[in-house]
């Protein structure tokens, strides 16, 4: 049977269909990295438009972060609550071998959709759902974003300045990290798949919270055994000295790190304090955490006397383990991003192309590529709806008229 999106089928996932009718963030980009692969990836959202169409930032009314997220999709609009949508649905769902979904748990069940009835349609798919919680426990009915997932996974706690209050970074990482983990858990579900024939389908149940919490590694575990809930220390970290943000001579800020006993000796080299590694308070990455305050301070009054294109000329020089904080303007700049050609101009109906990031990570035989950005509310409708399912195009605009697509 030919595929509904003929631009598919460069990359390692080539032939695999996805349907993604999840909204927002990050069950679309769970679904994103798999069209990233070679997926066949098909959207659907209610005929009024998925939320995110709403998130700034937007140039002449046209949503910029759409566009990325749902790179790679042909969309379609589909109201599964009626009648007509739903059997249109059912028809539709045995060519699909991932259903990707984030709605309330219960939600598709109460649709008439619940995991047995999609399992007889299809036998072998892999179901994804993603909540903020998960399928079962207390919390399983409440709704859930980004924050929430960052606060009650860890991670807002132990971001922001020691005195300070909590802080949520700039960005939903939230949303991000549970889009790996979503993408991840299709993968290894299909891989027990292709490794056997009579498998059956899989239902993947992913808590976007857990997902965050698993990240934090040894929180729960220091916890248990030291008694110490892990807090705020700003941009000082707690397990590598010397460490932190410092401002360099004309104004500009770097980032310092280096953990290892030869990136402490290649940093101190850098500032020409090869004195400090003979030290016994910083032997070891152990006792330099002992003594972070007055490593920083050492490392802090190099930079303040020393402008930023010294600074990196030096370090580099030295092999030591440092990195200007870019802006998105210096990202773009960068000689390294330009070399590898990572941000690629992607062709775009509003824009004529835009910039956005490839693949990750690179194939070497097989790679995956961008070659469409996010597009209009049901712009592949009679391309999918008509041409590849074969509705005729009256009984289209009655479905149009009746608010089913």
């Amino acid at each position: 049977m030919p595929g509904f999106n003929p631009q598919a089928g460069r990359g390692p996932l080539a032939g695999l269909r996805v349907l993604d009718i999840a909204t927002v963030l990050a069950a679309p980009s769970a679904a994103a990295l798999l069209a990233d692969y070679g997926a066949e990836v098909l959207k659907v959202e209610l005929p009024s438009g998925d939320t995110c169409r709403n998130f700034p930032p937007h140039k002449d009314g046209k949503p910029l972060w759409w566009k990325i997220t749902n790179r790679n999709k042909k969309m379609v609009t589909l109201d599964l609550r009626k009648p007509q949508g739903l059997a249109l649905f059912k028809r539709m769902l045995p060519r699909f071998d991932v259903l990707i979904e984030n709605f309330r748990t219960g939600t598709l069940a109460d649709w008439g959709l619940d995991r047995d009835t999609l399992w007889s349609l299809q036998p072998r798919l892999v179901i994804l759902r993603a909540t903020a919680f998960g399928q079962t426990g207390p919390y399983r009915d409440r709704p859930g974003f980004t924050r929430i997932f960052e606060a009650m996974g860890g991670l807002t706690y132990i971001t922001g300045e020691a005195e300070g209050q909590p802080m949520h970074v700039g960005y939903p990482i939230g949303d991000s990290i549970g889009g790996l983990f979503g993408a991840l858990g299709v993968m290894a579900a299909l891989w027990k798949r292709a490794r056997d024939p009579q498998a059956p389908g899989e239902e993947i149940d992913l808590s976007l919270t857990e997902a965050m919490l698993k990240l934090m590694e040894f929180l729960p575990i220091k916890q248990e055994l030291l008694g110490q809930s892990h807090g705020r220390t700003g941009n000082t970290s707690q397990y590598s000295a010397p460490t932190g943000v410092f401002r360099t001579r004309d104004g500009q800020w770097i980032s310092l790190s280096g953990s290892t006993d030869a990136l402490f000796a290649a940093n101190c080299r850098c500032i020409d304090r090869f004195d400090l590694v003979s030290d016994p308070r910083y032997a070891t990455n152990r006792e330099r955490c002992l003594h972070t305050e007055e490593l920083n301070k050492l490392f802090a009054d190099w930079f303040a006397g020393h402008d930023l294109d010294d600074v990196l000329q030096c370090f580099d020089r030295h092999k030591g383990t440092l990195a200007p904080i870019y802006s998105a303007r210096q990202i773009m700049e960068d000689a390294q991003v330009k070399e590898r050609d990572f941000l690629r101009r992607v062709p775009d109906k509003d824009f004529g192309s835009v910039p956005m990031q490839d693949v990750v990570p690179r194939f070497h035989h097989d790679p995956g590529a961008v070659y469409s950005t996010g597009a209009d509310i049901g712009f592949d409708n009679d391309a999918v709806f008509g041409q590849w399912l074969g509705l005729p195009a009256q009984e289209l605009a009655a479905l149009r008229e009746a608010g089913v697509i």
